[in-house]
């Protein structure tokens, strides 16, 4: 299943998108957040769309398109996760997953424009990465077996940095270049498990239309299983938390393409899960 929020920032409706037609879920749900997730949201509406009671959303197809969950509990990201990325970042791979968070008012719908920092050192860089969403409360799993049990489904996210604040005045933590409102576009859909191949999707990304990054997860260093376990270790996953499992090569930070600008498009898509489009503007 494929589900969204569709409608204006704030108000989005909650939907199922599918080859038919969308759906509206407001008769089962208020809005896809860790509620929805926590009372098993996903299992209702999938009995619901089966016995095809769901009714029609006149008009979706002129609805803007917000991120697949509403505003999470937390936003946990693994940084290096591609071999080649950390070689391309000047580091070498990662004994163990290297963990950072943003906060929860960086993730915003895939079309949405997105502000430049006001910094004058400003590198804003970009960063196609699998996300996952967590349905069910995660802690201390004994085997990262248990782990997809925990994961209600999968969503396409830009991690996007800002990479003067991550590095130069970092202190050695990587928040400060990760948490602009705005930075984390999520979306189109939350797709479930049961319809993707997680650990073998293609990532892609392009900067005003020219290629960027084209990899496969099946490159991750470490995959969702083992990501969702490791965590589960050190802090307790909660219904619609997001995890976001590092992106591939082909960064700016890599010096092989120019930093982001004003007025730069960017476009990233995963294999199944959708594409995104957004615009980089003038910091408000």
């Amino acid at each position: 299943m494929k589900l969204a929020r569709l409608g204006p920032a704030g108000a989005e409706i909650p939907a199922l998108v599918t080859d038919t037609g969308t759906y509206d879920l407001r008769g089962l749900a208020r809005d896809i957040d860790g509620g929805f997730f926590a009372r098993d949201g996903v299992a209702e509406v999938r009995a619901a769309a089966e016995a095809g009671s769901l009714p029609v959303l006149e008009g979706a197809a002129d609805l803007r398109t917000g991120s697949p969950i509403a505003r999470p509990g937390a936003v946990i990201c693994i940084g290096m996760n591609y071999a080649a990325h950390a070689a391309e970042s000047g580091a070498a791979p990662p004994e163990h997953p290297v963990v950072f968070f943003k906060t929860p008012n960086t993730v915003g719908g895939p079309n949405d424009d997105v502000a430049m920092p006001r910094s004058e050192h400003a590198k804003v860089d970009w960063e196609v990465e699998l996300g996952l969403v967590i349905g069910s409360t995660a802690a201390y799993l004994e085997s990262p077996e248990q782990s997809l049990a925990h994961v209600a489904g999968f969503v396409v996210a830009d991690d996007l940095s800002e990479r003067y604040a991550q590095i130069e005045v970092s202190g050695g933590q990587w928040s400060k270049g990760k948490c602009a409102p705005g930075f984390c576009p999520t979306g189109p859909w939350l797709v479930t498990p049961d319809e993707v191949d997680h650990g073998n999707l293609r990532l892609r990304s392009w900067v005003n239309g020219e290629p960027r990054q084209d990899s496969t997860t099946k490159d991750m260093i470490f995959d969702v299983g083992f990501l969702v376990w490791h965590l589960s270790q050190f802090m307790t996953l909660e219904p619609g938390d997001l995890v976001i499992t590092g992106t591939p090569q082909g960064v700016a930070l890599s010096g092989r393409f120019p930093f982001l600008k004003a007025g730069d498009v960017v476009e990233i898509e995963i294999e199944g899960l959708g594409r995104q489009r957004h615009t980089m503007v003038e910091g408000r």
